[in-house]
């Protein structure tokens, strides 16, 4: 029994455009062509072949995949191999959305944070820092390599990051090219791995003062701290703390007028 391709898209449910392009693209070529008027015609094995076209389209199969696929498989049992490796290909995206997900709302959630701090007048204080668990590269060199190691770390730890980036400075005084720092991100929780090291961080009593402004200009607000340290005799802990609340972005460098750094220093009284 042969149908016209009017009926055939009716009984199938895909209109004649699809079914055009499925003959041009031999995917779903009909039983039989009239070669003086170009008409086609399809038959009960077009209509189980359409069938399944339409099953994979819904699964997103390619067309491409889906000639591939109908043209290799055999029987049913050749299919289900198929569609398991589709479930599987789906499930790898699931995790890999819901990665991405959680990702971009921890962007939002900060950078709307930094929004709400850029609005504030800071002054020094003092705070109870509590000790967490970071990741950590250690370096020696000059200060602005200290971009270098932050990005070692976020790649190497990843969706583990539950924080800011900061930089930790051990050395107690300014140093050209010798420098001891390390390049650390807070993390729920991590093992070591090639060049980072997980350890806690111990908490404590600090002074802190947040920077507002470009990272050249910081000294500015350190003498601040330093000054209100002093003045209360207070004896410096190290390794004082930079902890980048706002700075270049992951995909825009933005303006460093609106740059947000903690300086945080551990005292003794």
């Amino acid at each position: 029994m042969r149908f016209s391709i009017g009926e055939f898209s009716l009984i199938t449910q895909l209109s004649i455009k699809s079914l055009r392009l499925y003959h041009e693209k031999g995917i779903l070529v009909p039983a039989y062509v009239d070669d003086s008027s170009g008409y086609r015609y399809y038959n009960e094995a077009n209509c189980e072949r359409a069938r399944s076209i339409k099953i994979l389209k819904e699964f997103d199969f390619s067309l491409s995949a889906i000639k591939d696929l109908l043209d290799k498989c055999r029987d049913e049992s050749d299919m289900l191999v198929q569609l398991e490796e589709k479930l599987e290909r789906v499930k790898h995206k699931i995790d890999r959305y819901r990665e991405i997900s959680h990702s971009i709302a921890s962007i939002i959630e900060l950078e709307k944070e930094c929004a709400m701090e850029e609005s504030r007048e800071f002054e020094v204080e003092e705070k109870e820092l509590e000790t967490i668990l970071i990741a950590g590269h250690r370096m020696r060199g000059r200060y602005q390599d200290v971009g270098q190691g932050l990005g070692l770390v976020c790649k190497k730890m990843g969706r583990h990051i539950n924080g800011k980036p900061m930089t930790l400075y051990y050395d107690g005084e300014y140093k050209e090219e010798d420098a001891d720092f390390e390049a650390c991100v807070p993390v729920r929780k991590g093992k070591d791995v090639d060049g980072v090291s997980i350890r806690e961080l111990k908490g404590g009593r600090c002074v802190a003062l947040i920077h507002k402004g470009p990272y050249e200009a910081l000294r500015a607000s350190y003498k601040k701290v330093f000054a209100y340290i002093n003045k209360r005799g207070y004896k410096v802990g190290t390794p004082i703390r930079e902890i980048y609340k706002k700075g270049p972005g992951l995909i825009l460098k933005g303006n460093p007028k609106n740059y947000l750094t903690e300086i945080q220093i551990i005292i003794e009284r």
